[in-house]
C-alpha cells in the first residue's frame, strides 16, 4: 500500500490545495448570509473547545570527540543521574570494609581479653588446636569438674 506522499510529488499536492481552495471561495459566494454566520460561530466553538496540539520537539544529538552520544544540554541532573550510583558503590564499600576491619578487631580484642583473663594459656599462640579452642570457648564442664576434683 502506497502512502499519499509517494504517488505525488509537493508541487502536485500544493497545486489541488489551491485548486481545492479555490473551488471552496466561489461557492462560499453562493451561501446565505445566515448559514453564513452560523458556520463562523460554529468554528469559533469548536476553536474555543479545541485541545492543544501536542508538539514534538527534536534534541539535536552530537557526537562528542570521545565517540559519545551527547545531547546538547549537559545539565545538573545529566551528570548526577549516572553519579549517584557510582556515589552510593563507594561509600557502600568503604562501609563494608569499616564494618570488616571493626569485627577482625573485635575477634583480636576477645582472644587478648581471654589472654590477660588467663582462660587462655600463652602457649596456645603455637598450638596447632588454638582455633578450635577458641570454637569451644574457654574450659568446658568437664574441665571445671575435673580441676575441682584435683583441688580436694
Amino acid at each position: 500500500m502506497k502512502h499519499f506522499d509517494d504517488q505525488f510529488t509537493q508541487t502536485e499536492v500544493d497545486q489541488f490545495g489551491q485548486a481545492s481552495a479555490a473551488l471552496l471561495r466561489q461557492s462560499t459566494q453562493n451561501i446565505p448570509q445566515s448559514i453564513k454566520d452560523r458556520l463562523y460561530s460554529a468554528r469559533m466553538k469548536a476553536l474555543s473547545v479545541k485541545k492543544p496540539e501536542k508538539v514534538r520537539l527534536q534534541k539535536q544529538v552530537l557526537a562528542g570527540a570521545s565517540r559519545n552520544w551527547t545531547s546538547g544540554s549537559n545539565g545538573v541532573w545529566d551528570t548526577v543521574g549516572w553519579m549517584a550510583p557510582l556515589v552510593v558503590l563507594v561509600f557502600g564499600l568503604i562501609g563494608i570494609a569499616q564494618w570488616q576491619d571493626d569485627s577482625r578487631i573485635n575477634d583480636i580484642a576477645e582472644v587478648d581479653a581471654a589472654l590477660l583473663s588467663d582462660d587462655v594459656p600463652p602457649d596456645a599462640y603455637a598450638d596447632s588446636g588454638f582455633m578450635a579452642f577458641l570454637k569451644n570457648g574457654p574450659l568446658t564442664e568437664s574441665d571445671n569438674s575435673s580441676d575441682s576434683i584435683q583441688s580436694k
